[in-house]
């Protein structure tokens, strides 16, 4: 799972086999260091969660969750959906944009980069 932040918005991008590991209802995360202090770290994690309606993210200390409703893991998973898009409120700072996206495979780089990435549409394969 990739973190992209800019601005007040941020982009997961998610693996074939993370996208069938949320729909089975696991968890994913991923944590990067920035000096040998164990707080100087931040987590992200992805998650579904049955009891939500809509997208939400909690954030406490060092770490980042983002939970989204199992259903919509569920047909976003099993389709050709590429992403879930959601506008979160977040009061006088204006809205954070949070995007759930599939790993796509890069046009400009070797199959070794790709591993694990869903077809690109624009390929010509």
């Amino acid at each position: 799972m990739k973190l992209r932040i800019k601005g007040n918005s941020m982009r997961l991008r998610v693996l074939r086999t993370e996208v069938d590991r949320l729909a089975a209802g696991d968890p994913l995360s991923e944590t990067i260091f920035f000096a040998p202090a164990g707080n100087a770290s931040l987590t992200y994690s992805l998650s579904a969660d049955a009891a939500l309606t809509t997208v939400t993210v909690q954030h406490k200390g060092t770490e980042v969750a983002v939970l989204v409703p199992a259903e919509e893991i569920r047909i976003w998973a099993a389709g050709s959906q590429v992403g879930i898009y959601s506008s979160i409120e977040i009061g006088p700072r204006g809205p954070l944009e949070v995007v759930i996206e599939k790993d796509f495979a890069c046009i400009d780089r070797d199959d070794a980069d790709n591993v694990d990435t869903f077809p690109n549409p624009h390929s010509a394969c």
